[in-house]
């Protein structure tokens, strides 16, 4: 399915764009943090650092660890701030992006774009200085991925936008591993797969609850072209796939009992929300009692856990 994209608007429509002059320092450096999008970079993290215990198979490094923490936040916040600068146009029409920066005004676009781009210099070059330049090319990888075949490429175009464009997401366990090791593996390879199928019935359930900000602006995310129903089941289906890929670790040698302990709870209690609101949308259940958020809030927490689990697992064996 293509659409076009819709009428570019100018940022701070919404509301009275601030002049240079009045707009306040801490609120403009605050702009600045909230192009990054930091909410999303913490689940970034959270993915990258536990691997780096897995691969080191003990505690590694700590300043290795800082090291890549600000690499991985600095790419992570350049891909946002170009995204942003990208999706300017329908930000300013979708209530839950109204109050981005370069809508208000409080940054402009030119702003964005400048600062999007160093950061995408200054943390390729941190990489591959302080790390290594494999965890500096991935993570370049990673950024443009985002920006150019998600965000430029993808997301107008096709119900598939958040599949796909998901792998950009997934990098950070690559990162991570390559950063001590200086290669990679079926453990970090595996544990890649695992996120790329988790994004897709992560997403989706909060789509859902947003699919008329989607609608209008043209962006065919799944729920708007799709019944929940078929939504649902997709969610169940990728679902499925995830917990039998975070269960290879264990046969293959990479993980102990814990680890597999995690993955069978945590896994399980996911699987049991996913058919639950296949439940409720075979049901035609629509509004609140859809009750889409419950998944996509467990959905962080199952992957907080899962990783946890990777980083404790290596002192239990």
């Amino acid at each position: 399915m293509c659409v076009t994209a819709v009428e570019s608007r100018p940022a701070g429509l919404l509301g009275t764009s601030p002049s240079p002059a009045r707009r306040p320092l801490g609120a403009r450096v605050m702009g600045f943090v909230a192009l990054t999008k930091p909410r999303i970079i913490e689940l970034l993290l959270i993915t990258t650092v536990p691997v780096m215990f897995l691969a080191q198979q003990g505690v590694p490094d700590l300043d290795l660890v800082l090291l890549t923490c600000i690499g991985g936040y600095l790419s992570a916040g350049g891909a946002n701030a170009l995204n942003m600068y990208i999706d300017r146009d329908i930000d300013a029409l979708m209530d839950r992006t109204s109050q981005r920066p370069l809508v208000t005004g409080m940054v402009s676009p030119r702003e964005c774009l400048v600062f999007g781009i160093t950061l995408a210099v200054v943390s390729t070059l941190l990489f591959g200085l302080t790390v290594n330049w494999l965890s500096a090319w991935l993570a370049l990888g990673a950024l443009l991925f985002y920006v150019v075949v998600y965000t430029m490429i993808l997301k107008r175009r096709t119900a598939q936008n958040i599949v796909w464009g998901g792998i950009a997401g997934c990098m950070p366990v690559l990162i991570g591993w390559s950063s001590v090791t200086d290669s990679l593996s079926w453990a970090p390879v595996i544990l890649f797969l695992v996120m790329f199928f988790w994004t897709p019935p992560h997403y989706w359930p909060l789509s859902m609850k947003v699919k008329d900000d989607y609608a209008r602006v043209g962006v065919p995310m799944l729920p708007v072209i799709a019944t929940n129903k078929a939504v649902a089941k997709q969610i169940v289906l990728y679902s499925w796939v995830m917990v039998a890929v975070s269960l290879l670790l264990t046969p293959l040698g990479y993980t102990g009992w814990f680890y597999t302990a995690v993955a069978l709870a945590a896994g399980g209690w996911w699987l049991w929300e996913a058919h639950a609101l296949l439940n409720r949308a075979k049901a035609e259940v629509t509004g609140a009692k859809l009750k889409e958020m419950r998944l996509f809030h467990w959905s962080i927490t199952y992957v907080s856990l899962l990783f946890v689990a990777v980083a404790v697992d290596p002192f239990l064996r």
